[in-house]
């Protein structure tokens, strides 16, 4: 077994099946197929499972593969030892933010930390969806879900809080939901996930309850959502860092404060996968988001 035989079983499980490799690698599907074909018969065991859609390791496939990014991970390392002897900090960070917490909160963060480190290369992905996030060829993903899935280092952002809100000219024309039950009848603005039923928890001291609602506006761009509530298409409910300027500005008021609400979660995390030793650019951009993230305000 050497280096190349397990980079092409690292890539064949990165990438999720033979085909998509093939294209990572430039090489042929029915080429790939033959090394790993190749691999297994040395190492005297199956190392993949196939179907028509996905690639899976068997159990001893899953430990060589940690072993395959390990030893990457150290020679990229070692390169970058050598190359910046001397140098700035270098690199490449790719990374994964919603669209509203990325635009609204660490988009300052961001360009702080590439004024600081000009050396790293930030490669921003701006996106809300979570399925499949090991398959992402992305470092870092910052997301809001109930809980981090249990195959991932979860670093713990903060609370996220939806607040119902509406245009002041909105609650000036329309009656504001003062019961819970009242968004049910409501024009509501907010993000949602496509084909299913949007369910709303709310939480009050000890007590929760969950509301089914149907949305007049659905956008996982919460630019766009904020755009919306001020025009006073509905109301909105969104993370409380969307509106937050334009409620102490008086152009947004909220309503329903006593209940905390939550869509996708209560807390923002940072994940990346635990196998992976980080090069110093990946270290460096961690410990400088986690550092912002307990700064005061």
């Amino acid at each position: 077994m050497d280096l190349q035989s397990l980079t092409l079983l690292v890539e064949i499980l990165d990438a999720g099946n033979l085909s998509a490799a093939a294209r990572r690698l430039k090489m042929s599907r029915a080429n790939v197929s033959y090394h790993l074909n190749q691999l297994e018969r040395s190492v005297g065991a199956q190392l993949v499972r196939r179907t028509t859609r996905r690639a899976e390791p068997t159990e001893i496939g899953l430990r060589l593969y940690q072993h395959g990014v390990a030893i990457q991970t150290e020679l990229l390392a070692a390169r970058e030892s050598v190359t910046t002897l001397g140098q700035s900090l270098q690199g490449r960070v790719r990374l994964s933010v919603p669209s509203g917490y990325g635009q609204l909160v660490m988009a300052d963060w961001l360009i702080d930390f590439k004024r600081q480190y000009p050396g790293i290369v930030l490669d921003v992905v701006f996106e809300n969806r979570i399925e499949d996030l090991l398959r992402d060829e992305v470092d870092i993903a910052i997301r809001v879900v109930p809980e981090p899935p249990q195959n991932l280092v979860a670093r713990d952002l903060g609370p996220v809080r939806y607040v119902a809100c509406a245009s002041t000219d909105y609650a000036q024309k329309n009656p504001l939901p003062v019961q819970l039950d009242e968004l049910q009848g409501a024009p509501v603005v907010t993000a949602a996930v496509i084909g299913r039923q949007l369910r709303v928890s709310a939480y009050q001291g000890e007590t929760r309850r969950e509301v089914i609602l149907e949305p007049t506006l659905i956008s996982e761009n919460f630019l766009f959502l904020r755009q919306a509530i001020l025009a006073g298409l509905g109301i909105g409910l969104v993370p409380d860092y969307v509106v937050q300027e334009d409620v102490r500005k008086g152009d947004v008021v909220t309503t329903l404060d006593d209940w905390r609400l939550s869509i996708f979660g209560t807390q923002m995390f940072m994940l990346y996968m635990p196998n992976r030793q980080h090069t110093r650019a990946i270290r460096t951009f961690i410990d400088f988001i986690l550092e912002r993230v307990r700064a005061p305000d």
